[in-house]
């Protein structure tokens, strides 16, 4: 072979010091002209880029984090296939369906946490209600929740506070299709379509009930409510009083923020005012519990959120399979 030859020459002749020179000089002339036109044609190609991350600004942290137009590229287009689903920009403003989705992964009530709770005492607690009106003290209406758009709706209907107008802890017009017994807590894990940064951190049960970026861990979780002797227990459906931020008071140690009802801590339906025989706003004491210690009662029997429905469906549908 005749590069075998030459090489064979080379590395037998004292010019090969001379010839090695040769070849990294004549190698780096061709590098740097290549290198030239691959840099040409990222600077001509860099304005249509940053056109298309302008126009979606949310891409700008790829953009950022990646120098070379060809992995620039590559992850933005990874990114919006992989989040153009979750983005409020490109979700559907239809009713969510769950027609795909397993018992489980609609309640995470069943995504056991660690348990053993402390009690949160003398907590001053309010009164709210789906469907309710904003007035007085109350800035926003209760037609939607913080996770569900058509919470009235999926709820029943109104439920009215009036002791007259109810019985059984329930609307006397209609049977709620969700747990009547439901509270409200100042802290909420999603904002902006995405799960909040310190979520993973201060929510105890985060690893066992998270399924995905955006979607809440809290909603259905269940607490006891204790006033005088008596407990009550109930689901979480909102978030609130006034703030969606004070996960120090709801997962930590410290007292709810000074707001305009006392510096209230806990909002409560109807159904647990009135299983607790609650006033306007009475000091309560509160703790979160697992599911496996919520004994049964008046707010086991409504609702398809409600954990004990859900099992109850598992159970026929094992039962029906058979």
């Amino acid at each position: 072979m005749l590069w075998r030859s030459l090489l064979f020459f080379f590395l037998r002749s004292w010019e090969f010091p001379a010839f090695l020179v040769l070849s990294v000089c004549v190698f780096a002339g061709y590098s740097g002209n290549a290198y030239g036109h691959s840099h040409d044609a990222s600077a001509k190609a860099l304005p249509q880029i940053i056109g298309g991350l302008n126009r979606h600004p949310e891409l700008w942290v790829n953009y950022y984090e990646h120098k070379h137009l060809r992995s620039t590229t590559h992850k933005v287009k990874r990114y919006v296939r992989r989040h153009s689903l979750h983005h409020s920009r490109w979700s559907s403003e239809a009713p969510p369906r769950y027609a795909t989705a397993s018992w489980t992964d609609r309640n995470p009530a069943l995504g056991a946490g660690p348990g053993r709770y402390l009690w949160k005492r003398s907590i001053i607690t309010t009164i709210f209600w789906v469907g309710e009106r904003p007035g007085g003290h109350n800035p926003v209406p209760n037609l939607r929740s913080s996770w569900d758009r058509y919470w009235s709706y999926d709820y029943g209907g109104y439920d009215t506070p009036d002791t007259a107008s109810r019985r059984n802890f329930i609307p006397i017009k209609f049977v709620p299709r969700q747990n009547p017994f439901y509270f409200a807590l100042p802290y909420n894990d999603v904002e902006g379509g995405h799960t909040k940064y310190e979520a993973r951190r201060v929510i105890p049960w985060f690893k066992q009930a998270f399924v995905r970026d955006g979607r809440t861990v809290l909603k259905d979780r269940w607490i006891a409510v204790r006033y005088g002797d008596k407990v009550c227990y109930a689901q979480w459906e909102d978030c609130g009083p006034f703030r969606t931020d004070d996960w120090r008071y709801v997962f930590g140690d410290e007292r709810p923020r000074p707001n305009l009802n006392q510096g209230a801590g806990l909002d409560v339906s109807p159904a647990v005012r009135d299983y607790l025989g609650l006033g306007i706003k009475d000091p309560c004491d509160w703790k979160f519990v697992e599911f496996r210690e919520v004994p049964h009662g008046p707010w086991a029997m409504y609702g398809d959120n409600n954990t004990f429905a859900i099992l109850g469906h598992q159970s026929s549908g094992r039962l029906a399979g058979k």
